[in-house]
């Protein structure tokens, strides 16, 4: 099954989880599928924002740490401007319950 698909079955029981982060998520992920890579994704904010639809760039930064520390995604944050940040996605399928 696929990832996505796994992540929205876990965030059904995760009060955590607002619609900025089931957004943010679905961003990253399509632009990963797009990527056609199969390791992490190189990106930059603003190629995300627009998708994602969150214009704050603190809300932005938030949700994206909060993905981070929750489980969802690994996120590795560039300081430069010129190399984007990186994001891979956790396995949760050995986490749900069938």
């Amino acid at each position: 099954m696929d990832p996505l698909y796994h992540f929205l079955t876990m965030v059904e029981a995760d009060p955590r989880i607002s619609a900025a982060h089931i957004s943010l998520y679905a961003a990253l992920w399509k632009k990963w599928k797009d990527s056609g890579q199969d390791g992490p994704l190189s990106f930059f904010r603003q190629d995300i924002i627009n998708l994602c639809k969150i214009s704050g760039g603190n809300t932005y930064h938030k949700v994206l740490r909060q993905l981070h520390e929750y489980g969802y995604v690994k996120y590795i944050p560039s300081y430069n401007h010129f190399l984007g940040s990186m994001v891979s996605f956790t396995s949760l399928k050995a986490t749900l319950k069938t």
